[in-house]
């Protein structure tokens, strides 16, 4: 599923991620899940509600966590080996006049590695379903599920993402 952005857009967009397509033919370089990213540093969260241009896609609460690779791209703008960055997307539950978190929808992955992932400008990008750490959701379609719409994104080392102040 490709999804039409606009440059505004200030979320790491990983479209197939909640696309109910199975992956194509294998990945010859899978992105690994980033085991223990909620210790790491939480960049900063978001809700995507009805109305939003993407809320069929990416509806739900967003947090998005960084090791310290990642922090170091976010502090300088450029991304070195080794930086991760993840969306942990979640469904948004109202209950008692309070927006609270429902299951997981995906953990979705950048994964800096430029000679990896040359073809995808340095980033690798996957989409874990739900709370498994194997299923897969981008795989080899990592090109058009994901860097297409990061191509917007150039000029910032193609991450949509700004860290909170």
């Amino acid at each position: 599923m490709r999804i039409k952005l606009s440059r505004a857009t200030s979320i790491i967009v990983l479209s197939a991620a909640v696309s109910s397509s199975s992956v194509g033919a294998a990945d010859a370089n899978p992105v690994p899940y980033p085991q223990g990213y909620r210790d790491w540093h939480h960049v900063k969260s978001m809700v995507i509600n009805p109305g939003h241009g993407l809320y069929d896609a990416f509806g739900g609460i967003h947090h998005l966590y960084a090791n310290k690779a990642a922090m170091g791209g976010y502090k300088t703008g450029k991304w070195a080996d080794g930086a991760v960055i993840v969306f942990d997307l979640l469904e948004a539950k109202s209950a008692d006049n309070a927006v609270v978190e429902g299951s997981r929808k995906v953990v979705g992955v950048m994964h800096r590695d430029a000679r990896k992932y040359a073809a995808t400008g340095g980033w690798g990008y996957e989409g874990f379903k739900g709370d498994s750490s194997t299923e897969r959701a981008v795989g080899a379609n990592a090109l058009t599920a994901c860097h297409q719409c990061h191509i917007a994104q150039k000029d910032a080392g193609f991450v949509f993402s700004k860290a909170r102040p």
